[in-house]
């Protein structure tokens, strides 16, 4: 067993057939696996449904040597050019292709990043292959997407969606058994309704919940909700924009006018007493603005970056 602490790690599979994916999705990807030969990909998907799992799974089942860059963390195109390069020039010990994982490749700059990038993927052509991963391809710029194959996760329809959620269910249940957490069935089933297909958050709030009450009961629900909001207003506080900005990606599958109202709701004790006015004109206005704008994602963001530029928190 992993001597891992988190959930998400410990328990992530290491081959493609333990994954949780549509199958036409999993048959793609262990025909990759039997083939022996990685391609260059781009993986694209909301948060938790296994995009880095299954790079690193093909990784992994080929006994490649491979690294994983975070674009969000790694942006910077020095810091970028030195891992990649340092990475990629050498020889691989096993005498297989090299991988370059980058994660979150849609946090980097497109117009300087990203076209370095495209130059790395063609100069080291023939030693080392690149698997992209991110939320919004529309923020991969063209040429990248001309160079690797895509690969959409997520889900065709309804019955490929509860069938994932049926496969998902029956993993949760067998980590909660190993880590001795007892647990409420239809409880179980509404939290992996509720945040499906996010697997990651799923486990990350089952661990959470589990290791604080060592029992998943009819209270998870109500407790994480006001736990998760309890995250965006420190952010807000600190400033933090990046973590603000990945926490509203990770949310917006709940509608965005529900945000605006779970933050009134819950604002009364986390802003001082001359800010309340100031946050329920902003977040009127943008509950407004929200019913006609074309990406909701940027309308929350906007929302909360002026809350963390005009309101004082206590």
């Amino acid at each position: 067993m992993s001597n891992e602490f988190l959930w998400v790690e410990k328990y992530r599979p290491l081959k493609i057939a333990d994954t949780v994916l549509p199958d036409t999705l999993k048959q793609t990807f262990q025909k990759i696996v039997d083939g022996g030969e990685v391609p260059n990909m781009l993986f694209t998907g909301t948060a938790g449904l296994g995009k880095t799992t299954v790079a690193r799974a093909i990784c992994n089942e080929l006994d490649l040597d491979y690294i994983v860059i975070n674009g969000s963390e790694n942006g910077n195109i020095d810091t970028l050019r030195g891992k990649i390069k340092q990475f990629a020039s050498t020889v691989s010990l096993q005498g297989g292709t090299k991988v370059v994982i980058l994660d979150e490749a849609d946090y980097l700059n497109p117009q300087s990043t990203q076209p370095a990038l495209r130059a790395f993927i063609e100069e080291f052509s023939n030693n080392c292959r690149f698997i992209l991963t991110c939320n919004f391809k529309n923020r991969i710029i063209e040429p990248l997407h001309s160079r690797c194959g895509v690969y959409e996760f997520g889900f065709a329809s309804k019955a490929q969606a509860t069938a994932c959620a049926g496969l998902f269910m029956k993993r949760a249940e067998d980590i909660l058994n190993t880590e001795n957490v007892t647990y409420d069935k239809s409880t179980l089933a509404n939290l992996i309704m509720k945040h499906m297909p996010d697997w990651r958050r799923v486990l990350n709030e089952l661990q959470r919940y589990g290791i604080a009450t060592g029992h998943i009961d009819g209270n998870i629900l109500s407790n994480l909700a006001d736990s998760n909001y309890d995250d965006l207003f420190y952010y807000l506080k600190q400033k933090d924009f990046k973590k603000m900005r990945k926490w509203t990606a990770d949310n917006i599958d709940t509608d965005a006018s529900a945000i605006f109202r779970a933050i009134y709701d819950r604002m009364a004790d986390k802003v001082t007493p001359q800010s309340i006015p100031q946050i329920v004109l902003i977040l009127a206005d943008y509950q407004y603005k929200n019913a006609f704008v074309a990406d909701h994602e940027l309308n929350v963001v906007a929302c909360l970056t002026e809350v963390m530029a005009n309101v004082e928190f206590v």
